[in-house]
């Protein structure tokens, strides 16, 4: 819920401008205007009950745009009434399918009733009418990954941090996004070759995140017995050993990395390193 309230507040700056703006795909009469702007006042003070009986009456009145259902959308959607909410969405974007704000606030509610479908649906095409439009980047990342597609939302987390670099909660979201795309990779490779040596390495890199790196090396040790040509396996097992002070073993492990993959700019960093520790 705190989603769509935010959407919604987020959008009803936009919904006045382009109301002031009086596009020609649904301009408001002159005199519900003023209507108009108490309803919107009466939606961001809360006081949804009135704002929903006056965007009502401007509609009855001959104001049928846009704005004000978008508008009433949102008094339904901070109600809970998602199935209404819809409903107006859907007469705004009929009166003027470029604007991207219904598609958006729609694709919430559809997200609330778990249509997860539909509301990445919506939400794509809020994407191609507005491709800079942080919140519609942003619901459509969340959508996808409520459809177990973390690569998708993966895409949609990056664009949103290229447009904005600065904005902490979108890196917070790639992140989440990122752990989401491993642990989806961890039940595939589990369910292609659940033998795979890949989830020995898995395990080990999550007790090496907890700080158990003896467990950690111990199963890197087993993927290795498994299958000694696997790349990687030597290098983190090198990177434990240094975690460890053991810079010998480290610098051994990292030369057996080096013999299966010559050209790993990881290993060789790693490599250098080690050897000017030792000099």
């Amino acid at each position: 819920m705190l989603g769509i309230m935010m959407a919604a507040m987020v959008l009803i700056p936009r919904v006045i401008a382009a109301q002031n703006s009086n596009s020609p795909q649904s301009p408001l009469p002159v005199n519900l205007q003023a209507r108009f702007r108490a309803g919107v006042q009466a939606l961001k003070s809360d006081r949804l009950t009135d704002a929903q009986h006056i965007f009502e009456e401007v509609i009855r009145a001959g104001g049928e745009t846009t704005a004000v259902h978008t508008n009433l959308g949102i008094v339904f959607q901070m109600q809970h009434e998602h199935t209404k909410a819809i409903a107006e969405f859907r007469r705004a974007i009929r009166l003027d399918p470029d604007d991207e704000s219904p598609y958006v606030l729609m694709g919430a509610s559809l997200l609330s009733l778990g249509q997860i479908s539909d509301a990445i649906r919506q939400l794509n095409k809020a994407t191609l009418i507005a491709p800079n439009e942080p919140l519609a980047r942003l619901e459509l990342g969340k959508a996808y990954l409520d459809a177990d597609q973390p690569l998708k939302a993966v895409e949609q987390f990056q664009i949103l941090r290229r447009i904005s670099p600065d904005a902490a909660e979108y890196a917070y979201e790639l992140g989440i996004a990122y752990l989401k795309l491993a642990e989806w990779c961890t039940r595939n490779i589990q369910r292609i070759d659940p033998r795979s040596v890949r989830l020995l390495q898995v395990m080990a890199e999550g007790y090496r995140a907890q700080g158990q790196l003896d467990r950690a090396k111990t199963l890197l040790e087993s993927a290795v017995r498994e299958d000694p040509k696997l790349p990687g396996l030597h290098l983190e097992i090198a990177e434990i050993a240094l975690q460890q002070g053991n810079t010998q073993v480290a610098l051994a492990e990292v030369r057996k990395e080096l013999a299966l993959v010559p050209q790993s700019a990881a290993a060789l960093a790693l490599e250098s390193r080690l050897k000017q520790e030792a000099r």
